[in-house]
């Protein structure tokens, strides 16, 4: 599905930062745009900055339906700096997975920005998660058979001589080996 991306750009409340930018909201089914002008007052502008598709894969199900369990449930865009053009942003990505979203923010070169998803995304995110989700039922692993408890020939044993030991005592070295 097209989903549209808008960015508020306002100005920025350090000298060291020129204008301040966030997402406000997605437009499901939008048109394509490439920055058009959607609101600007007092020095706050709003742009329509991108259309890029909201694709949801059957591998992801357990992914989108922690996304629906989010207050309020949530879409994800990844925003990438760049040089070229009027912008110094582009978008990325469109995600409705919180999994693929920490990816992207774990990298530290994108900004992954949080947007609540609106109610016509949520139902159909919803029904094709609920079709697709099937909840992995709890396997308990069994024990290995080994003994745990069996020494090791010679391991912290002072009177055997070796080059390391990590199972001997720090005092051991410093008095020297007992004879």
């Amino acid at each position: 599905m097209p989903v549209g991306v808008v960015l508020r750009r306002s100005p920025g409340v350090t000298r060291w930062a020129k204008w301040n930018w966030t997402v406000t909201g997605v437009l499901p089914a939008a048109p394509a745009a490439d920055w058009q002008l959607l609101r600007s007052e007092g020095g706050v502008s709003e742009y329509h900055a991108a259309t890029l598709p909201l694709e949801l894969h059957r591998a992801e199900a357990e992914a989108y339906m922690q996304a629906l369990t989010t207050n309020p449930p949530s879409l994800y865009v990844i925003l990438r700096e760049t040089s070229e053009g009027a912008f110094p942003l582009e978008v990325a990505l469109i995600t409705a997975s919180p999994f693929e979203a920490q990816d992207y923010a774990d990298s530290g070169e994108d900004l992954v920005e949080k947007v609540a998803m609106p109610s016509g995304l949520v139902a159909w995110v919803r029904e094709f998660t609920l079709a697709h989700f099937q909840e992995e039922e709890f396997k308990k692993r069994r024990r290995d058979k080994t003994d745990i408890g069996a020494s090791e020939d010679g391991v912290g044993d002072p009177r055997i001589a070796q080059l390391t030991d990590v199972y001997r005592s720090p005092s051991l070295s410093k008095r020297g080996r007992l004879q």
